[in-house]
């Protein structure tokens, strides 16, 4: 178990290990028993991250032909769906190279615009390197010239897939072995911004021009009614706003739509781009100022205030007959500040909806972005 930790929130949060090391350091270990004819209890690995790793090796096989063993995942205190899973590797020697395939439990890229081409194994760049690494490391020790194929499999792979992103991005089959730098952080800022600039490569492999970000299964569920047709094809950014915005530019699309619900999009009306509870809040505030401007009275404004959520905001504001005129101070707000923090890169805009009341307004900007995403998913 790794005894590395990090502070979050006021909390001491044990790291994890990614996929890609569990695989580099199965690979490392049934490498050395092929050559030697033995294998270690445990191997070590260096990770991208600069963290060495002690791998306990289990699941222990050894023929003629080849040696297989495995090593089991380790989330840390990161709620990840494959922490305890055990991920193998099957090394056999061949003339030269190294040789990484994918066998049972991992997933086939099927779309463009992710780490890997269309037809390859789920098995991203930097654990191929580690994997490449960690064998060539034991090929020097035990002075062999010759390669290895390295098959990195995954049992239960397939079903576990069918509860993570793989299948929304095009990757079936089974899971992904991935990890930029070799080690998990709980609730990791960087995996998720990481998934949303996989996503976005896949629809700019598409050929798509202009973005849809939602912010997670109320915006997929509203965007199913609202733009029949596109929801499948929209990138969930979380609370990730100004990353995904980043991302789009840095990518060359020409517009991004947000379509999110009032709770998280209000914030934008302030200029918070990560709209999660621990960066920022906000939300009454803006809600009092874009109430006071439209109409709403003292007595509503104060009760505001004391509101735990925007739904409950939106009652009183409603109560006051002023809804309409209140989102479109808001849709205005949210306006400037998209087109602030866009500086030019890229058109934004968004669309407001709540699950009470449905649609509640959509920006300046969004009114025409509607119109090019619609032209563009639907008709192009």
């Amino acid at each position: 178990m790794l005894e590395e930790y990090i502070s979050k929130d006021g909390r001491r949060l044990r790291l994890g290990y990614t996929t890609g090391s569990c695989a580099a350091g199965a690979a490392k270990a049934a490498a050395e028993a092929l050559l030697c004819g033995r294998f270690p209890d445990a191997v070590r690995l260096m990770t991208p991250k600069g963290i060495e790793l002690r791998l306990d090796i289990l699941e222990k096989s050894i023929s003629d032909a080849s040696a297989c063993c495995a090593v089991r995942k380790d989330s840390g205190d990161d709620p990840d769906i494959t922490d305890g899973i055990l991920i193998f590797a099957r090394v056999e020697r061949i003339d030269s190279g190294v040789d990484i395939v994918g066998g049972e439990g991992v997933g086939t890229v099927t779309k463009a615009g992710l780490d890997r081409p269309v037809g390859e194994p789920a098995i991203n760049s930097v654990p191929r390197k580690m994997i490449a690494e960690a064998v060539m490391e034991i090929a020097e020790l035990y002075e062999y010239r010759g390669g290895f194929r390295i098959t990195v499999f995954v049992p239960g792979g397939e079903e576990l897939a069918k509860k993570t992103y793989n299948p929304r991005m095009g990757i079936v089959g089974g899971i992904s072995i991935i990890g930029t730098g070799g080690i998990v952080e709980p609730m990791s800022t960087r995996a998720i911004i990481d998934t949303i600039r996989a996503e976005a490569n896949m629809r700019k492999a598409e050929g798509i021009r202009n973005l849809v970000l939602t912010l997670g299964n109320y915006g997929d569920d509203f965007l199913a009614g609202f733009l029949p047709g596109i929801s499948e094809k929209n990138v969930k950014c979380s609370n990730y706003i100004g990353e995904a915005v980043d991302i789009a530019a840095e990518l060359g699309f020409e517009s991004a739509l947000i379509v999110g619900h009032i709770g998280k999009l209000v914030k934008l009306g302030a200029g918070i781009m990560n709209t999660h509870s621990s960066f920022a809040d906000g939300r009454m505030e803006v809600l009092v100022t874009c109430g006071l401007l439209g109409g709403c009275s003292k007595e509503a404004l104060l009760k505001i205030t004391n509101c735990a959520t925007a739904d409950g905001a939106l009652d009183i504001i409603n109560g006051e007959g002023r809804l309409e005129a209140v989102m479109e101070i808001l849709c205005r707000r949210i306006q400037a500040h998209l087109d602030s923090y866009g500086k030019g890169r890229l058109r934004l805009g968004a669309v407001l909806f709540s699950n009470s009341y449905g649609l509640l307004g959509v920006t300046h900007e969004g009114e025409g972005l509607i119109r090019a995403v619609s032209e563009e998913y639907l008709n192009g």
